[in-house]
């Protein structure tokens, strides 16, 4: 199963739009304390423009309650990993796979980084920004853990509309 794991997100713009990625591709969302925000803001709906209620997610107090209740393979995506994200084997999907990501302003403290290098990663980028945004990271990391999977059971056509609509 894939995760994605955000240690005290404080944007709520984020969190919506992180809801609605993990929405799309049926991945669970574990959310570390403490928010920045309150999770009934509008913003958060907003972001999540309507499929936060088809969101699966979880709240933990804190990263020790979270590491205890969800064993698995975890990845750091730091700005300060040696290692491009897309380096590593996710295609195992009988494994429990945690991406997990700092809060926008700090990161992911350097004391849970430490314990964990062999698994700490960075998307390549230049050295024009400190950092992507947020959600867009979370957006690269699943769709490559999803590439490798073959995308899983995800839908391959447009279900709205139909298969044949370019074609009519």
């Amino acid at each position: 199963m894939l995760n994605v794991v955000l240690y005290a997100p404080e944007i709520p713009q984020n969190t919506g739009n992180i809801m609605r990625t993990c929405a799309a591709t049926n991945t669970k969302l574990h959310l570390i304390e403490p928010l920045g925000f309150s999770l009934d803001e509008k913003a958060i709906k907003r972001s999540g423009a309507n499929y936060i209620n088809k969101c699966d997610y979880t709240v933990y107090e804190n990263f020790n309650e979270f590491e205890a209740k969800n064993p698995g393979k975890y990845y750091f995506l730091t700005r300060y990993g040696h290692k491009p994200h897309s380096s590593f084997d996710y295609s195992d999907t009988t494994q429990n796979i945690y991406l997990i990501f700092g809060r926008e302003s700090t990161g992911i403290p350097k004391e849970l980084l430490k314990n964990h290098l062999d698994t700490c990663l960075r998307i390549p980028m230049t050295d024009k920004v400190r950092a992507l945004n947020l959600s867009n990271c979370v957006a690269i990391m699943v769709y490559e853990v999803l590439r490798q999977q073959d995308y899983n059971d995800l839908l391959r056509d447009e279900p709205f509309k139909g298969k044949d609509y370019l074609e009519k």
